[in-house]
């Protein structure tokens, strides 16, 4: 990461306090506002104060600081607002829908099924056996450190 793309990061200014957000949360290591796009009522972003691009350069103890308040973050809106259900979502990549590269978490509470969000996954489970699982699970395993 350069100073250019830090600086020119709009959860950077977001922290700094340039830019005006709906803080949530805020401690030394980690920063929680509601998404202005509001996907569903409550829909709000977990971010470490740390710039890290995506899950590719996330530190693990930068994570380890983020992820510790994603259940407490999540209880609060579920006691605020009481849905029915939740989505927690991180997009790596532009490919994958990341569109502020600065990791972070979305919270998306849902209501039902009118809450105007759609998630699904498209199931392949026919497309594989269960030695090719076998393989591809091994040649991850094989490159974890």
């Amino acid at each position: 990461m350069t100073m250019a793309e830090e600086s020119n990061c709009i959860f950077c200014k977001i922290i700094k306090g340039e830019i005006p957000s709906a803080k949530v949360y805020e401690d030394e290591d980690v920063f929680a506002f509601l998404d202005l796009s509001q996907v569903t009522m409550g829909h709000t972003l977990i971010i470490p104060k740390v710039h890290q691009k995506d899950i590719f350069h996330l530190e693990p103890e930068i994570a380890a600081k983020l992820f510790k308040h994603v259940p407490v973050i999540a209880r609060a809106i579920q006691e605020a607002f009481h849905p029915v259900g939740m989505n927690i979502l991180n997009n790596n990549s532009e490919l994958a829908g990341q569109s502020v590269f600065h990791y972070h978490i979305h919270l998306i509470p849902r209501y039902g099924n009118t809450d105007t969000f759609s998630f699904s996954f498209q199931p392949h489970t026919d497309d594989y056996s269960n030695e090719q699982r076998s393989k591809i699970a091994a040649a991850i395993a094989e490159k974890i450190r």
